[in-house]
């Protein structure tokens, strides 16, 4: 190779080494983006995009309203999430039965007169829940604690069904106690479209599947 050749290749490489640090640079620094791009991205940094959890319907987010986890009974509803005692007749569970070869399931009666939103549902999903959790928890040996193993255990089957008017949930609710039954009943705490105190979703169960049939079973799929 002669020395022309050589220097060429040394100056061709010392000014490819240099163009692309430059290039390197300049892109970091961001002096390489178009002018439109930039001024996007000064306007972002000062007016950040809020997140689109900003773009939730506020009716559909009511989990203010659920039960809470950490709430008692009558802390629920003092806060106006569940209907009070005196809303429905009362039963006792002393005569409830577990059977171990019989499936265990949840239903979700929802008041269709209302036009509330699905959300109602998962409260009293989580009313029923904590009932019977007490229960399990005051006695593991029970047959409240046993079907709610139970119900865990095989896939915590869910139904919903319907009904029409007030009355007829909590004749429904008052029959699921005196078979023994859990049996919750929902009441809105009026901060969307539904009138405070509305009784919008009742829970039966989790209980054995004869049970529970019992109370619901000519009901409507929802």
């Amino acid at each position: 190779m002669s020395e022309t050749a050589s220097a060429l290749l040394v100056t061709t490489s010392i000014v490819s080494f240099i163009s692309g640090f430059g290039l390197g640079v300049y892109a970091i620094r961001g002096w390489l983006v178009s002018p439109d791009l930039a001024a996007e991205r000064d306007a972002n940094l000062h007016d950040p995009v809020e997140s689109e959890e900003s773009d939730v319907d506020e009716e559909e987010t009511l989990l203010d309203h659920a039960p809470n986890w950490a709430n008692g009974v009558e802390a629920d509803r003092r806060q106006g999430l569940r209907a009070s005692a005196a809303a429905a007749p009362t039963g006792s569970s002393s005569g409830l039965k577990f059977n171990a070869n019989e499936e265990c399931k949840l239903v979700l009666v929802v008041r269709t007169d209302l036009g509330m939103t699905k959300a109602q549902a998962s409260h009293a999903t989580l009313a029923c829940y904590k009932s019977l959790l007490r229960a399990a928890q005051r006695d593991p040996q029970s047959a409240e604690a046993k079907i709610l193993r139970q119900w865990e255990r095989m896939g915590q089957a869910k139904i919903a069904v319907q009904v029409k008017s007030e009355d007829e949930m909590l004749e429904l609710m008052g029959r699921a106690r005196s078979l023994g039954v859990t049996a919750e009943v929902i009441a809105d705490a009026g901060r969307t479209q539904i009138a405070s105190g509305s009784r919008t979703v009742l829970g039966v169960g989790p209980a054995p599947k004869s049970l529970v049939d019992q109370v619901t079973g000519g009901l409507k799929l929802l």
